[in-house]
């Protein structure tokens, strides 16, 4: 065989079997119960809470204000300030509808005097009318002896005095028919500016928000800054601003990829660990599945399904608002071989791994199933017991580190 010859199979064996390093950590390919889950990071809420939202307040008020707001998170009492919106306008409001109201009652007043005064003056008259044709009527009643002519001349004055003492009668009456409406147009404003004063102290009270119970106060975020409401916000009326959880029923909410939420199912076990607290863990199942997706945020086309949890038992360390960690056991499967996937290596699309073979590690693809957060099924190309390396045997100890990490990160 030629030089030339031999350098190339001394190199194709160099590559294909470069030096091994010796302190290649390894595991083998074990057979058992390989139990599907996915972790999701979620947020801790209460089941049951109470809404605290802002008061419904006339338009004619003006726009709602906060002046003053709990701090989130603190601990409240029954019957506690919680908000304050500004009052400033709702009590001019207040001014103008009682002198408003100051001047109705004063005009209702000077009506019903010069009513009086008018009915007065139209009886009167008519007790003049009534004389006036008592005397008509005894002249006719005297009118015996009198000539026909006489007779005639006096009893057109008794007719004449019958149709005055009758239009006088039907005057009274007119007149205190357009009195009374007067008196009920004037009752109806008085009635409006009453309504108006009383719902303006009714609002003005419902600006000082109080806590119908206690617990802690967590505030809503306000959608158009997207931060906890805050002073100088400007709300609908009707707009939910503090939330107090009921801190004896917690369950944490989870948001799932539409590509895995077929695999979420109602009574699915999960294990729950706050962030904060790393050292402890609180299990708890699946509750709820959202029918409907949500965009994963406004700049997103990915489609998320929120998912809720409820969280067994209580504690004090189960706050509103934590962040945690949710393990979501999907399935247990039995009897089938799988490995870590740190021993997992990509390549071009391939998955493969290093087995161990005599004093070296081969390459060898292979084909993988479910995975978990530490393991994963082998479908094909492995057997029990057999020895993997969990690093690349081929690099040195930093690459090794390096590749460690890149597959770690890509599974």
């Amino acid at each position: 065989m030629g030089k030339k010859n031999v350098l190339i199979l001394c190199l194709g064996l160099v590559a294909c079997n470069g030096k091994v390093d010796q302190e290649v950590q390894s595991t083998v390919v074990k057979r058992g119960t390989f139990i599907e889950e996915m972790t999701e990071e979620g947020t801790v809420r209460s089941v049951n809470s109470i809404s605290i939202a802002s008061p419904n307040v006339s338009y004619r008020y003006g726009a709602l204000k906060i002046t003053s707001i709990v701090n989130d998170g603190k601990e409240v009492d029954k019957g506690d300030t919680v908000i304050v919106f500004d009052p400033s306008e709702i009590k001019k409001a207040i001014i103008t509808a009682q002198q408003q109201l100051e001047i109705a009652n004063a005009e209702f007043e000077k009506l019903k005097a010069t009513q009086q005064s008018e009915i007065d003056d139209l009886e009167s008259d008519l007790e003049i009318t009534r004389i006036s044709q008592e005397i008509s009527k005894i002249n006719f009643e005297q009118a015996v002896y009198e000539s026909d002519v006489k007779k005639k001349e006096i009893n057109l004055k008794l007719e004449t005095a019958n149709i005055a003492l009758a239009r006088a009668k039907e005057q009274i009456e007119n007149k205190k028919k357009i009195q009374k409406e007067d008196i009920f147009q004037k009752t109806l404003s008085i009635r409006q500016l009453t309504a108006t004063l009383e719902d303006a102290n009714r609002s003005v009270k419902s600006l000082f928000v109080i806590s119908p119970s206690p617990g802690i106060a967590i505030l809503k975020d306000n959608w158009m800054t997207n931060k906890k409401w805050q002073v100088g916000d400007q709300p609908w009326s009707g707009t939910t601003l503090i939330e107090l959880p009921d801190l004896n029923e917690m369950m944490a909410e989870v948001k799932i990829n539409e590509v895995d939420v077929t695999k979420i199912i109602m009574g699915l076990k999960v294990e729950i660990k706050p962030d904060a607290y790393s050292d402890t863990t609180f299990s708890g199942k699946v509750v709820a599945v959202a029918n409907l997706a949500q965009n994963k945020d406004s700049k997103s086309k990915i489609k998320i399904f929120p998912v809720q949890i409820k969280i067994d038992g209580k504690s004090k360390n189960l706050l509103p608002g934590l962040t945690v960690s949710c393990k979501i056991k999907i399935s247990e499967v039995t009897g089938v071989l799988y490995i870590p996937i740190e021993a997992i290596f990509k390549d071009q699309g391939s998955e493969f791994v290093y087995v161990k073979s005599a004093s070296s590690f081969k390459r060898k693809d292979i084909k993988i199933g479910s995975v978990n957060t530490d393991f994963a099924i082998v479908a094909d190309g492995l057997a029990e017991n057999e020895e993997l390396a969990l690093t690349d045997p081929y690099l040195n100890k930093e690459e090794s580190k390096s590749e460690k990490g890149k597959n770690a990160n890509g599974k």
